[in-house]
């Protein structure tokens, strides 16, 4: 399919399947706000059932203490509860 034909989750989806993301680099590189990244991934997700696919996430991390047990692990948290460290990871996101 050629690339002006695609949709925006449908390139998503085959950068996803390429290499690691998180929703701040789709965001920047589709033009979107990352709100609709997290949407487009969400999306991409619930389309990978009942296929041999899946969308895996690589947690938040706290650059400071390394803390990752976050409790959403798709959204990126402010503040980290471990060391209140305002440096963390967004999540990464990739299709395998």
């Amino acid at each position: 399919m050629e690339g002006a034909k695609r949709t925006t989750r449908q390139r998503i989806a085959e950068t996803l399947r390429g290499e690691p993301a998180g929703a701040g680099r789709l965001a920047a590189e589709f033009d979107v706000t990352a709100e609709t990244a997290l949407s487009h991934v969400e999306h991409i997700a619930e389309s990978l059932d009942g296929t041999e696919e899946q969308l895996l996430v690589s947690p938040p991390e706290c650059r400071d203490c390394g803390f990752t047990e976050f409790d959403d692990l798709i959204n990126r948290p402010s503040r980290c509860p471990e060391c209140k460290g305002e440096s963390v990871a967004e999540p990464a996101f990739i299709v395998r």
